[in-house]
């Protein structure tokens, strides 16, 4: 994929068929919309058609409402590799700004097809773009008439939770999902697992006090959503994911109540580590942890002896599970 950094930067001679947004996840939604995309360019009469998908860094929301915070699924680097592994062509990471956010939706179309050859505008049913979202999806089809290109829009997709209801995939619903700790729901809207990266810190040594050794991690980049606190059955990767084999592995997420922690942690405990002839020490590394299924939520034990004693029975549930996810 050939990334810019702005959509100025780009000079393509077109025909290029676009999607705009956010794309967080690049959940199942989201890949409906890209195999559509995909289907339009190839089927082009030129047969020389781009894809191309442009999504905004910073959040809009952190720019037009100042000191918002706003937890994300993925950075706009892995929507890009995750959209390329799909076969979008070019990405553009676009700097969202005050002053990009007052261009009319004829200025901005007029950039997009002075710099990309916009032929087509593929979109999902809410749509909009332009100063207040003004650039409606009848607007973009009127000025598509004039300037030359058209719009398609994608309807969303939809999946049947463990409660038999059916529900759209939106990134919205996916933090709600991850936020309660229902990593299994999340997971089936995303159409992957979901993971976390993080720095492996110094934490205080309690877990290897205890037997346990942990990696405590610094989620990268800080903004990264967490599921909810608890205890999840995960994988995790020494370095990116399918770099090298994955770890089965138990992570807690949470101020640990037993031992009177303050500091909000993630905490991961690796499954037949470090393996023979190598060295533990990971600190300074970067981990990829995958969480597989929620084990239980954040509790307080009368004592570190009740606490060891459930760790335990963690660690033999996590094998269960994972066990069962790998021949499933």
């Amino acid at each position: 994929m050939q990334i810019y950094r702005d959509v100025r930067e780009a000079h393509l001679p077109g025909p290029t068929y676009l999607t705009i947004g956010n794309f967080d996840g690049i959940h199942l939604g989201h890949q409906a919309l890209l195999r559509t995309l995909l289907e339009q360019a190839r089927q082009d009469p030129s047969g020389q058609a781009l894809s191309a998908l442009l999504t905004f860094d910073p959040h809009p929301v952190t720019v037009l409402r100042p000191g918002t915070e706003h937890a994300i699924l993925t950075t706009p680097e892995e929507r890009m590799e995750l959209a390329g592994a799909l076969g979008v062509q070019v990405g553009i990471i676009q700097p969202f700004t005050l002053e990009l956010a007052q261009l009319g939706p004829r200025e901005f179309v007029a950039l997009l097809k002075r710099h990309l050859g916009l032929a087509g505008l593929v979109a999902g049913p809410d749509f909009a773009l332009g100063k207040g979202r003004s650039g409606s999806l009848d607007v973009l089809r009127a000025l598509g008439q004039e300037m030359g290109f058209r719009v398609t829009v994608v309807q969303p997709v939809t999946v049947t939770g463990e409660d038999g209801r059916a529900q759209e995939v939106r990134s919205f619903h996916i933090r709600q999902l991850l936020r309660q700790g229902d990593v299994t729901g999340a997971a089936r809207m995303l159409g992957r697992r979901y993971r976390v990266p993080g720095l492996v810190v110094e934490g205080d040594g309690r877990g290897r006090q205890i037997g346990v050794p942990t990696a405590n991690l610094q989620p990268i980049p800080p903004q990264r959503l967490l599921p909810g606190d608890g205890v999840y059955a995960t994988r995790t990767w020494l370095g990116k994911p399918d770099a090298s084999p994955a770890f089965p592995s138990v992570t807690n997420i949470g101020v640990r109540p037993t031992v009177d922690g303050r500091r909000h942690l993630v905490e991961t405990h690796l499954l037949d580590f470090p393996p023979d002839g190598a060295s533990g020490d990971l600190y300074g590394q970067l981990l990829t942890v995958e969480f597989v299924a929620r084990l239980r939520g954040e509790q307080r034990f009368p004592g570190l002896e009740a606490l060891v004693a459930q760790i335990q029975e963690d660690i033999r549930r996590a094998r269960t599970v994972l066990e069962e996810s790998t021949s499933g």
